[in-house]
């Protein structure tokens, strides 16, 4: 079993097409981080018309964009009746929109681009792990046929194995809006993308401060001194202590994922007759889906702390995995990895300011899309193109008690367990 994300296993760099770029002196906008913020923001800023130079600490899409499970669905994590709850109306379905927006923000880039990344949009299938669940995501999807004019098509559970091969289930809703695709292949084909375009990819190169000067910011990095006007941050889950008041306002978690290998195709139709990306309804939930190569991928938050032992992390999300398809017993795991998830204590994705510096980030889980059309969204407003966003108009809140490291993980652990137990 190899301990390193099965995407990066399948990328093809194409033959001297290096990606990493020398240290520019100068540029208009200097970006810290390349997954799909970065290089969303990226490519918009040089499509109009600005010089940009994305730093990244290690290699490019390095990240979460590398190592998520590739599902791009609707919504954000704070659920949409909660967000009618907390903001106005108008407000709450502009977010609910933006969400809907991102995902098709995915299929036009790929499609755009022409990025090879497996993009299909087969829907994804949410399932309810206890009865009481079920009659929750009845009642939801009146709500959202009613409210959002969205679609949600229930499955009762004698139907459910038109949907998936197990009967642990309990009924389940269908969203045809979704898709899936291959996570690392996305990130790479956007990175060609803004290259294309313009931008200086400089890899390998650790921001170590960013100070305010006379032409706008003095942004020193490991490989010397780059002058920038203006400065995004966008490094979500992977937010160090470059900007302290920052990191006061991103949590860093866990995701954990295998992927066995290559399934025969009879139980390939057998585990998803249909090739949906499907989760489920617990706190400490699980999401996993068939890749394009016919694997089944598993993954889940049996820790919330991001540095969790691979091997028994693979352990236990294999035992998850069997228990709901006792048909793979006998298929061996291949890749056990991990990903660090940018929390934020409201679970809403922020656009925002700090000390002149602009960042995006905080997608809870919701990465592919949001982070994606956050990019796009910072993007516009520096260029110009636009002159607000909701993400940048609702508070970016922080507690007292967190100073950036999220000693409270495995507190909040528990506290969820015991959720899934009581729900």
């Amino acid at each position: 079993m190899i301990t390193t994300p099965f995407w990066i296993d399948q990328l093809e760099q194409p033959a001297g097409q290096a990606l990493t770029a020398p240290l520019p002196e100068r540029v208009d906008v200097a970006i810290v981080g390349s997954g799909y913020t970065g290089l969303v923001a990226a490519l918009t800023l040089a499509r109009a018309g600005a010089q940009v130079a994305v730093l990244e600490q290690q290699t490019i899409g390095w990240g979460a964009s590398s190592r998520n499970g590739g599902m791009v669905s609707p919504g954000l994590k704070l659920s949409a009746r909660k967000l009618f709850a907390k903001f106005d109306a108008p407000l709450a379905r502009e977010l609910w929109q933006a969400s809907l927006d991102a995902v098709d923000l995915v299929e036009d880039l790929a499609t755009a681009e022409s990025i090879d990344c497996n993009w299909r949009r087969d829907g994804h299938v949410h399932l309810a792990s206890k009865e009481s669940h079920f009659e929750a995501m009845q009642d939801n999807a009146v709500w959202f046929r009613e409210t959002l004019g969205h679609p949600l098509r229930v499955v009762p559970r004698g139907e459910l194995r038109s949907e998936i091969g197990t009967d642990q289930y309990y009924g389940a809703v269908v969203d045809d809006y979704s898709g899936g695709l291959q996570p690392a292949k996305f990130a790479a084909g956007l990175a060609q993308a803004a290259q294309h375009a313009g931008v200086a990819l400089v890899e390998r190169t650790e921001v170590q401060s960013i100070q305010r000067a006379a032409f706008g910011f003095h942004v020193m990095t490991s490989r010397g001194a780059l002058q920038a006007e203006e400065v995004i941050v966008a490094t979500n889950g992977y937010t160090g202590p470059l900007l302290p008041e920052l990191q006061r306002r991103v949590i860093p978690a866990g995701s954990y994922i295998i992927v066995t290998a290559p399934l025969h195709p009879d139980a390939q139709r057998i585990t998803s007759p249909r090739g949906r990306m499907f989760y489920d309804s617990k706190w400490f939930l699980n999401y996993f889906r068939l890749t394009p190569d016919g694997r089944m991928l598993w993954g889940g938050r049996n820790s919330l702390t991001p540095d969790a032992d691979l091997i028994k992390s693979a352990q236990a999300l294999r035992r998850q995995m069997v228990h709901t398809f006792p048909h793979l017993v006998e298929v061996p795991i291949t890749h056990s990895w991990s990903g660090r998830l940018g929390l934020t204590f409201d679970m809403l994705p922020h656009i925002g300011r700090i000390d002149g510096v602009h960042y995006a980030l905080g997608y809870n889980g919701h990465g592919v899309s949001i982070a994606s059309y956050l990019g796009q969204e910072i993007g516009l407003l520096l260029s110009g193109a636009k002159t607000r966003s909701p993400f940048l108009e609702i508070p970016h809140p922080t507690r007292f008690f967190y100073d950036g490291q999220p000693w409270f993980l495995p507190l909040a652990a528990r506290y969820f367990q015991a959720r899934d137990l009581l729900s």
